[in-house]
Order: C-alpha cells, then sequence, then structure tokens
C-alpha cells in the first residue's frame, strides 16, 4: 500500500477538479469585465471603457464589434447544435449496437460469470456489462459535446473583447485571449476528471468488489469521448476549411480585398469556421485522447495486483496524475496572466512557449510526489497473461517520458511551423519560382517534420513498455496529457486571436489596432499547430495502450505479421488513413467549390458591394459550409467506427488486429507531416508577403510577420 490513504484521494481527485472549475470561472468573469457595447446579454453597460488613441470613432467601432460578435457566436451555435442533432441519432444507434454485441457474448445471461483474470471469484453478469458500458458511452459522449460546446461559447465570447482591449495595448489583449483559452483548457480537464470519477463511484455501488467488470464496463467512457470528437473534428474541419478556401481565393486573389474585409460574403463564416473547428473539434479531439488513455491505465490496472488485492489509491493512480496535473496548470497559467506582463508583440510567443516548459518541469516534480505517495513501493502489472514485477519509479519514469516526449513534439512542430525559422522562411522564399516550388517544398517539410516526433514516440513507447508493459505505455499518454488544461490554454489562444483581427478589419478600427491584433494571430498559427502535435502524440500513445487492452481482453498472445490474416489486415489498416484523408479532402474540395461559386455570384449581382455601399449576404454563405460539412462528415466517420466492427465479425480477431496496428502506424505519419504542411504554409504566406508586398490588400498578413 502507498501512504496515501483512500479517503484521502477520493477527497483530493473531486477537490482538484472543482479547483479547476472554479478558476475557470474565475478566468471567465475576469474576461467579462471587458466591456463590449451593445452586450445586453450579460447585464453591461454600453459605455466604452477608454478612448482610442488616435482618435477613430471608438463608440461606432465597438457597436460593431458588439454585431460581428453576435453574428459569429449564433453562427458556430447553430451549427453545432445542428451538428448535435446529427450526433444524437449516431449516439442512440451506436449504442444499441454495443449493448447488442456486449450482451450477446454471453447470450445475454443474467448469470454471474467466473471472472477472466481475477481465478476463483465471480464477476457481474454478460447483461449488466452491456448495460453499464452503454451508459459510459453515453456519458463520455455527452461529456465531450459539452467540453467542445463549452469551449465554443467561450471563444466567441472572448473575441471582440481581445479586439477592444486591444485598445490599450498588445500586453491587454494577450491576456485576454489567453484567459479565454485558459477558460477552455480548465473546464475541459476538470469536467472530464469530474465526470469519469463520479461514474466510477456510482458504478461501484452495483459492482462492489468485480473491478474486472467495473473497470471494463467504464472502458465505454474512452469511445463515447472519441467518436464524438471524430464527427467533431471532420464536421468543424470540412466547415472551417470550406470557408476559409472560399473566402481568400475570390476575395484576396482574386479582388485584391485585405482579409477579414466586410465586403467579402464569406468573411462570417470563416471566422465562425475558426470557433468550430479549431476550438469545439480539437475540445472534443484532446478530451476523447484523454478519456481513452485514463480508461485504457485503469482497465490494465483492474486486471493486476492493484484490482485484485483492490488497493484504490493506487488503482486511482491515473485520476490522481490528472488531478495534479490541473493544480500544476493553474500555477503556470498565473506566469501568463499575472506574473510576466506582455511589453511588445516579441514577447508573445516567447510567453506561450513558457507555458509549455514551466507546465512540464512542475509536472515532473508532481509526478514523482504521486508516483512516490500514491503508489505501493513494489506490485505486479498484467503482461499479456504474465504478470511483470513493478516498482513505483519504474511508473515516474513512463508517466514523465511520455510528458517530456509531449514537450519534444511541442517544440519540434513549434520549429517547423514557425515564421521564426528556416524550414518556414524556405517555403515562403520558394514562392519566389511559383506555386509548383512551393507546394514541393512545404510537401517536403511535412515528411522530414514526422523523423523526430516519431523517434520520440518511439523511445517514449519502449522504454515505457519495458518498464512497467501496456500499462506504462497507458500512464505514458496520460502524461502527455497531464498539462492538456495549459495546452488547450494555448491552442484556444490561436482560434481566439485570429477572431480578434478579423473583427477589428470588419469593424473599420485603426491600422494600430489591426497591428496589435495581427501580432496576437501570427503567434497563435504556430500555437495552434503546437496543439495539434500534442493531439497527434498523445493519440499514438493512447491507440497502442487500447490495442494492448484489446490483445489483452482478445486472449491473443502474440500478433504475429507472417500469418495471413494478420498480413492482410496490416496492409488494409495502413491504408484507411489515406481513405479517411481522401474523404475529407474531397468533401473539403466540394464545399470549398460552392463557397467560392456562391462568393462570386454576390460580387457579380450585388451592386455597390464591392464599393462598401452595400451589404453582402453572410447568412447564405454560413450554411454553404453548414449543409456541406453536415452532409459531408457521415461517411468519413462511419468508416473509422464500422471497420472494426465488419474486420472483426467477418475474419475474426487476428485480422482486426492487424487492421488496427496497420492504421495506428500510418495514421500517425500521415498526421503529422500534413499538420505541419499546413502549418507552414498557412505561415509562410506572412513571411512571403512581409517580403514581397505588393499592395494594400496585403497588409494584414504584412502585420502578422512583425515582431
Amino acid at each position: 500500500m502507498g501512504m496515501l490513504s483512500e479517503g484521502l484521494t477520493q477527497v483530493l481527485i473531486p477537490a482538484s477538479a472543482l479547483v479547476g472549475i472554479v478558476f475557470a470561472l474565475l478566468q471567465w468573469y475576469l474576461v467579462s469585465k471587458v466591456k463590449v457595447s451593445g452586450d445586453s446579454s450579460n447585464g453591461l453597460s454600453d459605455k466604452l471603457i477608454e478612448e482610442e488613441e488616435d482618435g477613430v470613432n471608438n463608440r461606432e467601432a465597438s457597436i460593431k464589434c458588439a454585431e460581428i460578435q453576435h453574428a459569429i457566436s449564433v453562427g458556430a451555435t447553430s451549427f453545432l447544435f445542428t451538428q448535435y442533432k446529427y450526433l444524437s441519432v449516431f449516439m442512440c444507434v451506436f449504442a444499441a449496437i454495443i449493448f447488442l454485441f456486449l450482451g450477446s457474448v454471453k447470450g445475454f445471461s443474467t448469470k454471474s460469470e467466473p471472472c477472466t483474470y481475477n481465478k476463483g471469484s465471480l464477476c457481474k453478469p454478460a447483461l449488466a456489462n452491456a448495460a453499464f458500458s452503454t451508459l459510459a458511452f453515453l456519458l463520455g459522449a455527452l461529456t465531450s459535446v459539452l467540453s467542445g460546446f463549452l469551449g465554443m461559447k467561450i471563444a466567441t465570447y472572448a473575441n471582440a473583447r481581445t479586439t477592444l482591449e486591444a485598445r490599450k495595448g498588445v500586453g491587454k489583449a494577450f491576456v485576454t485571449a489567453f484567459r479565454s483559452g485558459a477558460v477552455m483548457g480548465f473546464l475541459l480537464s476538470a469536467n472530464g476528471l469530474l465526470v469519469l470519477y463520479i461514474t466510477i463511484i456510482l458504478f461501484k455501488l452495483y459492482y462492489g468488489d468485480d473491478w474486472e467488470g467495473l473497470y471494463e464496463s467504464i472502458t465505454g467512457y474512452g469511445l463515447g469521448g472519441s467518436s464524438m470528437a471524430l464527427f467533431g473534428r471532420v464536421g468543424g474541419g470540412i466547415y472551417t476549411k470550406a470557408a476559409d478556401v472560399g473566402a481568400d481565393l475570390v476575395g484576396k486573389v482574386e479582388r485584391n480585398i485585405p482579409e477579414d474585409d466586410p465586403r467579402n460574403p464569406a468573411v462570417i463564416a470563416d471566422n465562425v469556421g475558426d470557433n468550430v473547428g479549431d476550438i469545439a473539434g480539437m475540445g472534443s479531439d484532446l478530451f476523447g485522447s484523454y478519456a481513452e488513455s485514463s480508461c485504457a491505465a485503469l482497465f490494465v490496472a483492474s486486471i493486476s495486483s492493484f484490482g485484485i488485492s483492490h488497493d484504490y489509491t493506487a488503482m486511482s493512480f491515473p485520476l490522481i496524475i490528472s488531478s495534479v496535473g490541473i493544480v500544476v496548470c493553474l500555477v503556470t497559467t498565473l506566469f501568463a496572466t499575472d506574473l510576466f506582463e506582455i511589453k511588445d508583440v516579441s514577447e508573445i510567443e516567447p510567453s506561450l512557449k513558457r507555458q509549455l516548459v514551466v507546465s512540464t518541469i512542475l509536472m515532473t516534480v508532481g509526478i514523482a510526489m504521486v508516483s512516490f505517495f500514491a503508489l505501493p513501493s513494489e506490485f505486479t502489472l498484467f503482461n499479456f497473461g504474465t504478470e511483470k514485477a513493478v516498482k513505483n519509479w519504474h511508473l515516474f519514469f513512463c508517466v514523465s517520458i511520455g510528458l517530456w516526449a509531449g514537450l519534444v513534439i511541442g517544440y519540434t512542430t513549434e520549429y517547423y511551423t514557425s515564421n521564426a525559422y528556416s524550414p518556414v522562411q524556405d517555403v515562403a522564399d520558394s514562392c519566389r519560382t511559383g506555386a509548383a516550388t512551393n507546394v514541393i517544398f512545404g510537401l517536403a517539410l511535412g515528411y522530414k517534420s514526422v523523423i523526430i516526433p516519431i523517434f520520440a514516440i518511439a523511445i517514449a513507447i519502449y522504454v515505457s513498455f519495458s518498464l512497467a508493459a501496456m500499462y506504462g505505455i497507458a500512464v505514458a499518454a496520460l502524461g502527455m496529457l497531464s498539462t492538456i488544461a495549459t495546452g488547450l490554454a494555448i491552442d484556444a489562444y490561436g482560434p481566439i486571436s485570429d477572431n480578434a483581427g478579423g473583427i477589428a478589419e470588419m469593424a473599420g478600427m485603426s491600422h494600430k489596432i489591426r497591428e496589435r491584433t495581427d501580432a496576437l494571430d501570427a503567434a497563435g498559427n504556430t500555437t495552434a499547430a503546437i496543439g495539434k502535435g500534442f493531439a497527434i502524440g498523445s493519440a499514438a500513445l493512447v491507440s497502442l495502450a487500447l490495442f494492448g487492452a484489446f490483445v489483452s481482453r482478445a486472449g491473443i498472445k502474440t500478433v504475429d505479421v507472417l500469418t495471413p490474416k494478420v498480413f492482410i489486415g496490416l496492409i488494409v489498416g495502413a491504408m484507411l488513413p489515406y481513405w479517411f484523408s481522401a474523404m475529407t479532402m474531397k468533401s473539403v474540395g466540394s464545399a470549398a467549390l460552392k463557397m467560392v461559386e456562391e462568393v462570386r455570384r454576390q460580387f457579380n449581382t450585388i451592386p455597390g458591394l464591392m464599393e462598401g455601399r452595400a451589404k453582402p449576404d453572410y447568412a447564405n454563405c454560413v450554411k454553404i459550409s453548414t449543409d456541406a460539412s453536415l452532409r459531408e462528415m457521415i461517411p468519413p466517420g462511419a468508416l473509422v467506427m464500422l471497420t472494426p466492427l465488419i474486420a472483426g465479425t467477418l475474419f475474426g480477431v487476428e485480422t482486426l488486429a492487424g487492421v488496427l496496428a496497420g492504421s495506428l502506424v500510418s495514421g500517425v505519419q500521415v498526421a503529422i507531416s500534413a499538420s505541419n504542411t499546413g502549418g507552414a504554409w498557412d505561415t509562410g504566406r506572412c513571411v512571403g508577403a512581409c517580403e514581397n508586398a505588393r499592395s494594400e490588400g496585403f497588409r494584414r498578413t504584412q502585420s502578422c510577420c512583425h515582431r
């Protein structure tokens, strides 16, 4: 037994979650103190807080900010509610499938069965496991949806406030954007932990000493979270990219008007897309990884000495790690919002990078304390049918190597996507000889950027598996996600700043204000890529941990790639990420085509639109993106959800093991290279525009490189 008592553990976990929620609400309150003219929904007065420095009509600009913020918020809320209607149907259907598949294993038996791992004990009947797994799935799905929705609401609440704070200086605007991101980060991590903890407590009332059945049913929570994340990411991604391409191709390229110009019909859809794709989608995505890593670790622990001896504190090790992570991230956030003041645009990116370093160092100390106090000095862990002897310091290294691998992936991503370093500068420089060389350089950058993250993940896997078998890999993934509150704050900061720049442009605010918001946006481009890097790295480790849990549960001792059944599964699995990517890219292309045609139609048929005398029909462009994304998100989602069911049912567990292994290995490479190529091209626009600005149409992209 560890030094931490069961009673103290039962207090520590929910207390940390509640501290995270209270801190998030405090940050929300501080953001709400920035008054937006015309904002009657929160009872704020219409009086402006400070006059703009260069005498531009502040009152009029502020009213415009409020109107634009309202339009973006309505568009994002409308899209998510419509998406959730579709997903509620899927949720119910898939919940029924889970219940039928799990219940039919023992013919919907209501009799207690001998436990699979804890020999000599009786476990709860198959029907109960099916029912509780289905309930956990629904809870995970609802928590994922709530995480994405709350993130979107705070982002749309904070974008105009960030713009208005930029009147006082870049430091004030940075703090507002970062506080808003912190609201999302802390609400997501604290809600995820609290709901999982309460679910375990309630399920325990029925399961009692049957911890094997309890934690196996809890794995449904992770499945629910990742299922919603899949559709949220795909639907939001199609929405935002279709609007982005449509707005830029016609507005910037054909009509030579600035980015986020109010004359562009797709500009509201573009800003809505930032919120539903990069905020709601990323929130659900990281929640899914967090829930899956926690559930995988809990399940493996339940069939090890922790579960068999009913050591509650050691069993709760993954939850205690997450609890300490919330406290560590709270302290880290103060470094950005209170302890260090941003006085110049050049300090923004170092401040965000400092968040990653400080949280990682503090969390390493936290992991050491938890490993020493919560775990017995020596114990055994399940290792594919055998028991592996492990010491508590072994788990310290497992969690820590996952944490530090995350930092390596974050910094590598930053190197390949920031305009401060040679890779992006080379991509921008290649534009001098045309688009073809730019595409070649961009793809090469993406492929090269895979090398270091893959070595980091490989080392983390080798060390953690050698020390603590599959449980080691699961807690390594949890280590990478232990600072999820800080990671999400940094990630959400980017789209909020991007929206703030768009609102400044549309509201006709002064050039000085736009320069400040664009400086925030430039740092946000890189932080968004870092967030994607964390999501991909943690997903790789989580997938391997879940693969190990599947192999253990299926009773497979080894996965022999020389067996034809396994090899064909491997080769088909490696193809799946390309099939999935083809579907999503085709969907974006089709939606963008319709968007381009609509924007062209409005410019050609609405008299006075280019001169600014008439208003475009923003709603029609929002509708095009919404309809396309909701229609097109179903086939890719179905591919991912149905493939394991079909492969396992028709070809057996060996082929399914090959499919899962192949898709994991292939998917990580595709994801990292595509993410970093896109991030580099996005940032490279700034570098190229800075050096080769030819007209007023480039003024936003010029300023985003002014560091």
